[in-house]
């Protein structure tokens, strides 16, 4: 039996997060995660903006909204000012919105780096620094943790000096996804540098994040690195039965204890992902259209055809996507191939960046335009 990770008062058992991610982990997916894990596990909301919930934009006070049975309820912050971001955790405090606050420094998307946000602002560790701080002293006893990269590529690594930093401050655990900036999505996780980084802050839990597919992935990870928990991203992707997995694998079962669903089970799956995401937007239309995207992740290794899978992402009802759904093999059993990589595999050689970003790493004078505040990827 791997021990809990302790994130503050919260103890998390099995050590298992999911990690934001845009678009994807709103309260139905979370939903269903934790159905599968029987509630065990820490659930992140998608990635909030801080100058949007400041300024109590519509879409993100939605998105800051847990179902009753979430607890803790846990939200991720993005934000490139120190201020800004003091004021969004002091609003989380003061109106009870959550009860851990994680922040991202992990994006690696060229229209936030080229502003120097996301995985670019660690290399400027005295604006690094003053985020975390006002983070942790606006908090009022929350816990803070943060998420990040390993650096901007091979030749401008931070994430032993962020570290560092965090736990200067007050961080209570630290998330790190083994790439750079550079490797984006491609190429394989660095799990050494997850261990690196947690023989550099012994003082407070390190996650393992990357290249976790399977539960066996997940307690190798925590085997070769040492971590104390991880972070489970694009391997969960139309596979939230995962959680079900890990619960079995970090209580000491085997591989004969993890789901392999027939078709007609995921479907099923299927059918409520898209029925909980109407009824979360209010609009059964929506929802559907919504959950188009999560299709080719689900049917991922099932031989039902290129054209199923299209008329399948185009469906406009509930109605219309049972029926489709219906119409396939539900006792195809589970496929072979149907674990490995899922969502975003590439990779990019060159990080877009401010002019002069890396001249000096101690030197942020100007700051980081507002424009790198944008909705997109945790990183």
């Amino acid at each position: 039996m791997t021990p809990p990770l302790h994130i503050g008062p919260h103890a998390v058992q099995p050590p298992v997060v999911l990690a934001p991610m845009a678009g994807i982990t709103n309260a139905p997916f979370r939903t269903l995660c934790r159905e599968f894990s029987g509630g065990k596990g820490l659930f992140v909301s998608e990635m909030i903006t801080t100058r949007a919930l400041v300024e109590r934009n519509a879409k993100t006070m939605q998105l800051v909204r847990f179902d009753d049975s979430e607890r803790p309820r846990s939200i991720q912050l993005y934000g490139v000012d120190p201020v800004t971001v003091g004021k969004a955790v002091r609003m989380i405090t003061d109106e009870a919105l959550a009860d851990h606050i994680d922040l991202n420094f992990g994006c690696p998307v060229p229209k936030v780096t080229r502003k120097g946000g996301g995985s670019a602002l660690p290399y400027k560790r005295p604006l690094l620094r003053a985020i975390l701080h006002e983070a942790v002293g606006n908090a009022g006893g929350l816990p803070v943790t943060m998420k990040m990269r390993k650096g901007i590529d091979d030749g401008h690594l931070t994430y032993l000096d962020a570290g560092r930093i965090a736990v200067d401050e007050g961080i209570t655990a630290i998330a790190l996804h083994g790439r750079t900036a550079a490797q984006h999505y491609g190429g394989t996780a660095d799990w050494d540098a997850i261990a690196r980084l947690k023989e550099a802050v012994p003082e407070i839990p390190v996650l393992g994040n990357g290249d976790i597919w399977s539960a066996d992935d997940a307690t190798r990870m925590v085997r070769e690195t040492g971590c104390d928990g991880v972070v489970v991203g694009r391997g969960c992707l139309g596979r939230p039965w995962l959680f079900g997995d890990l619960v079995a694998a970090f209580g000491g079962e085997g591989p004969e204890a993890y789901a392999r669903p027939s078709f007609g089970e995921v479907a099923r799956v299927m059918l409520r992902h898209a029925t909980l995401l109407g009824e979360w937007l209010g609009d059964e239309a929506r929802g559907v259209i919504d959950f188009r995207k999560h299709v080719a992740w689900y049917t991922k290794g099932f031989s039902i055809g290129s054209q199923a899978r299209q008329r399948l992402a185009v469906a406009a009802s509930l109605e219309e996507l049972a029926g489709l759904l219906d119409g396939l093999d539900a006792d195809q059993p589970w496929p072979h191939d149907a674990d490995g990589p899922r969502g975003r595999t590439h990779g990019r050689n060159k990080v877009v960046l401010p002019e002069g970003w890396l001249d000096d790493p101690y030197d942020c004078a100007e700051g980081v335009g507002a424009d790198a505040e944008l909705d997109t990827s945790g990183g």
